[in-house]
């Protein structure tokens, strides 16, 4: 009993990287059986496969493990609580063993029955009697916890001599060099561009000339051969999405073979609806990677017309901010409740690879989302997005009025009444006020009464209490739902779409590869294959700051955008001055949000015509909410204004001369050591920050960004003015008197238009830059109370 109370103190380690090996483990002995010492560790159940791929990628012995043998207690069966006992027990052992197949090596019988061959079976490169394996136990007094027990960890034969890898000097020139598979990446990149339509032939004439380029093979899977792509294209072309004429019970056969890629699952019962919640492991991996101190956003409804089950995407940004998908949940159109348990799922999947994994800020585009669920799960700020109903208004007026001016001032009429409720000050009578104002345009009016009238008391609710999302958001949003329409709603027989088998079928294996290969740095090798699902480029933000000011011209109402792959062509946007705008180009005309309009919007700014953006209004009225935090001389006030010169100093730094910064106050922000704001003896008021952010709302006297001087003077009527560097230090402190927290400026902070060269980093009221990344990102503060 000594030994499993030693077993059981032992600590449960997680590194936190995606994979890990053995040398990343601190190992203990124990006494073992037959007065052996056993060499132990304890890792948590969930990360065994985690363990096993680390422990393959050993770069001095590239191997593959292999589950040579598995007890498993049967889950109905009944049993005796026990410190000893297993629930399941799985030995791996490396690929090259443990059967030898050279010249006079052991090969064991698989049967009794065994009769020798006259030939010798299998592959001498392959099974070279290694004797590296590994024990893992589940015990039933910590079932999340798994027993490693790892004595053999060397790459050698009975012999103790080096049997294959590097060290092997009889595997030279043999495959016995490297790995006895290709890697995941490869396997992944294989099965990807056959999903698209690549053929095998082009797969591995590009993989040779590759392999040709890098003067040879050096590695496991520049021996990719012929047979194993056409081995898999074969398996693709005969596999069938329809496991069983019932579409239920074949969800369900899908679900029992897929277990790795469903982190939530619930068939139909009498309380609860279908859901079903797909995540493949890349899919996991890119959560970990992007959403860790940044955004996830969440694209729901997708298909609610034409599939039987609408579609909700999890996705997150990439460092270019364009939009990958990390989760697909499916549920029919009447489960709008309950969304705590499939989110709450998808958090412990997460936490098991990486706990110290924190998000930023969740994105909803549905005024009805369960937002205490999203705080209570993900410990962060809900902003809400406004691209889908921006997208539904300005395709219907396109479509239902005829008269482009008309169409204009409708637009402009309805993105005023949109800013005005964001900003406080405007309530549900606007709308009211319009459709009294507009009844010559009858056939719009009729669609805004029918769909979006009863609408109109929740969605003013939320944008009133929900800070805006950015602009370059909701065109990273609007961009991932067109691509999406376009690999999944594709196919000729129409009737498929009402079944849910083909749905889960589609998106785990056609879909998925179209993603992931838009993260593959060698996509242009197939770039002539492309079709119309690969549209993979840049995003209406990013080609809007493509274009050069000199190609867009302002005239009053209108502005004229030259395009940038037809210089003859030139664009005419009608109200410019806001998203709301209206475009002749053929993307906008679709309803979506062009760079055209991007582009004017920021030419206006730039030339301090308008406003700043409603993101950047709502991070300033939270700042002042801050600032009037008691009591007078509170260091939450210290917070704001130095998280308010570092805004600042990433505003200049982005705009340029622009500005507004003075080139003495530039050389003081470059030239400074970090420092900290302290308000001990301040006298003045924050009268003139109020009146600033008074100006904001007012066309007439506002800047094109917030001028170096406001933000200036705010800092030194509240003390000393702050020099900022490349760090800015902030006292740590408990913001639990503040209404509005530090966490919920930082992550409006990462909303607001044209931040993108460097990162945020804020924990536990910490806020500093990190200028080697390239996207910006926020790390949200450790106190999980702190919320809009």
């Amino acid at each position: 009993m000594a030994r499993w109370d030693q077993i059981l103190s032992l600590p449960v380690q997680s590194p936190p990287t995606l994979e890990f090996s053995s040398a990343e483990l601190v190992w203990s002995k124990v006494e073992g059986w037959r007065d052996n010492i056993d060499r132990v560790a304890l890792i948590p159940f969930a990360r065994v496969d985690d363990f096993v791929r680390g422990e393959s990628a050993n770069k001095e012995c590239p191997t593959r493990f292999h589950v040579e043998a598995r007890r498993r207690r049967p889950a109905e069966s009944t049993y005796k609580p026990k410190v000893d006992g297993i629930l399941e027990y799985i030995l791996y052992w490396c690929s090259f063993g443990p059967d030898d197949h050279r010249k006079g090596g052991v090969v064991r019988p698989s049967r009794t029955t065994y009769v020798p061959k006259k030939k010798p079976s299998g592959r001498p490169n392959t099974k070279r009697g290694c004797t590296c394996h590994f024990i893992v136990k589940r015990l039933i007094a910590e079932p999340s916890v798994a027993l490693i027990i790892y004595n053999q960890d060397k790459h050698v034969d009975k012999k103790g001599l080096p049997c294959h890898g590097p060290q092997d000097k009889k595997s030279a020139g043999t495959r016995a060099m490297y790995a006895p598979y290709i890697s995941e990446d490869l396997r992944l990149r294989v099965l990807s561009l056959l999903y698209v339509g690549v053929s095998v032939e082009t797969i591995m004439q590009r993989h040779n000339e590759s392999v040709e380029r890098q003067g040879g093979p050096c590695n496991r899977d520049d021996l990719l051969t012929h047979r194993y792509v056409r081995r898999q294209e074969r398996s693709i072309r005969r596999s069938s999405y329809e496991l069983d004429t019932d579409d239920a019970v074949s969800i369900n056969m899908w679900v029992e073979s897929h277990q790795n890629q469903v982190f939530f699952y619930e068939n139909f019962s009498d309380s609860d609806p279908f859901v079903l919640g797909i995540q493949t492991e890349w899919q996991l991996q890119q959560l970990i990677r992007f959403g860790n101190h940044g955004l996830l956003a969440s694209d729901s409804k997708f298909g609610t017309n034409k599939l039987k089950y609408p579609i909700r995407s999890l996705v997150v940004f990439n460092s270019d901010n364009k939009a990958i998908p990390v989760a697909w949940i499916i549920t029919p159109r009447f489960a709008s409740g309950d969304t705590l348990r499939w989110m709450r799922a998808l958090y412990n999947r997460v936490h098991m690879k990486d706990p110290k994994w924190k998000l930023a800020g969740f994105i909803v585009d549905d005024p009805s989302a369960d937002i205490l669920a999203i705080r209570e799960v993900f410990q962060c700020s809900v902003l809400i997005c406004f691209w889908r109903v921006r997208h539904a208004w300005h395709k219907n007026l396109i479509k239902k009025c005829l008269q482009l001016e008309t169409c204009a001032v409708i637009a402009k009429r309805l993105g005023q009444a949109v800013q005005r409720i964001c900003k406080g000050d405007g309530t549900a009578d606007l709308f009211e006020e319009f459709m009294e104002d507009f009844v010559d345009a009858a056939e719009f009016l009729d669609y805004f009464k029918a769909i979006w009238y009863p609408r109109l008391g929740l969605w003013t609710s939320a944008l009133r209490t929900l800070p805006l999302a950015s602009q370059e958001m909701c065109s990273s949003m609007e961009y991932y739902h067109n691509q999406l329409k376009l690999r999944l709603l594709n196919e000729k027989e129409k009737s498929v779409y009402q079944r849910a088998d083909w749905l889960v079928d589609k998106l785990g294996t056609t879909v998925h590869s179209y993603f992931w290969l838009d993260e593959y740095s060698g996509k242009d090798d197939f770039a002539r294959y492309w079709k119309d699902e690969w549209m993979s480029g840049l995003t209406a933000w990013q080609k809007s700051l493509q274009i050069p000011d000199s190609d867009v011209l302002i005239e009053g109402d209108y502005s004229k955008v030259v395009d940038q792959e037809d210089r003859h062509k030139v664009h005419v946007v009608r109200n410019p001055a806001s998203e709301y705008a209206l475009c002749d180009c053929n993307w906008a005309k679709m309803g979506n949000l062009c760079e055209h309009i991007l582009k004017s919007i920021k030419c206006l700014r730039d030339k301090g015509s308008i406003t700043p953006s409603v993101s950047m209004f709502q991070y300033m009225q939270a700042l002042v909410d801050m600032l009037h935090c008691p009591p007078h001389d509170s260091l939450i006030r210290d917070h704001a204004l130095s998280l308010a010169v570092w805004v600042q100093t990433q505003l200049n730094a982005q705009l340029g001369p622009g500005s507004g910064l003075s080139k003495r106050q530039a050389l003081q922000l470059t030239t400074a050591t970090p420092g900290m704001v302290r308000a001990s003896n301040r006298t003045h008021t924050l009268v003139n920050v109020e009146n600033d952010l008074t100006e904001l709302q007012h066309p007439s006297s506002a800047t094109g960004n917030l001028s170096g001087g406001k933000i200036d003077r705010v800092a030194t009527e509240n003390g000393t003015r702050t020099d900022i560097g490349s760090a800015v230090e902030h006292p740590s402190v408990e913001m639990q008197t503040s209404p509005v927290s530090i966490s919920a400026c930082a992550t409006q902070l990462f909303s607001l238009d044209g931040i993108t060269s460097a990162n945020v980093f804020a924990e536990n009221g910490d806020v500093m830059i990190d200028e080697e990344l390239e996207s910006t990102k926020y790390i949200s503060s450790t106190d999980a109370s702190l919320q809009i």
